[in-house]
């Protein structure tokens, strides 16, 4: 785990701003959080893959998404173990571990140590900073 993300792709704030809607700004740059039960994908059972809706990296496959009861998109696996990075996030009087997407340091949500086997894990990920494409 690391405390700091030195992402692939950087840009300014302000091409952040102009290339992602103002929820996704929020939640990928500025660690923002949608509420629970309200984002895209939290209730999807299509067939497909999940990329960061600010590079379009590889996050996460269907096959790996687990309905968690949260109200968020949640996965026991990401696409690759590069895909993401784990950081510890000691925000709001809690200790928990943030996951950002590796190729440009996005925040996605959190990783939690209570999902299913294989894994383990529960990612917990915002739907705004997900695009979906689905599997034809």
């Amino acid at each position: 785990m690391s405390d700091v993300v030195t992402p692939k792709i950087q840009k300014t704030d302000q091409e952040w701003r102009e290339l992602l809607t103002p929820d996704q700004y929020r939640i990928l740059r500025q660690a923002g959080t949608e509420r629970a039960f309200t984002g895209p994908f939290w209730n999807s059972h299509e067939k497909g893959l999940y990329s960061c809706a600010a590079c379009h990296e590889p996050l996460f496959v269907s096959d790996t998404k687990f309905d968690s009861g949260c109200g968020w998109p949640s996965y026991f696996e990401a696409v690759n173990p590069e895909a993401i990075t784990e950081i510890r996030d000691t925000s709001h009087g809690m200790v928990r571990t943030e996951v950002r997407c590796s190729n440009c340091g996005g925040h996605l949500g959190h990783v939690f140590p209570d999902g299913p086997p294989p894994t383990g894990l529960r990612y917990c990920i915002n739907g705004h900073a997900m695009d979906f494409e689905a599997m034809k």
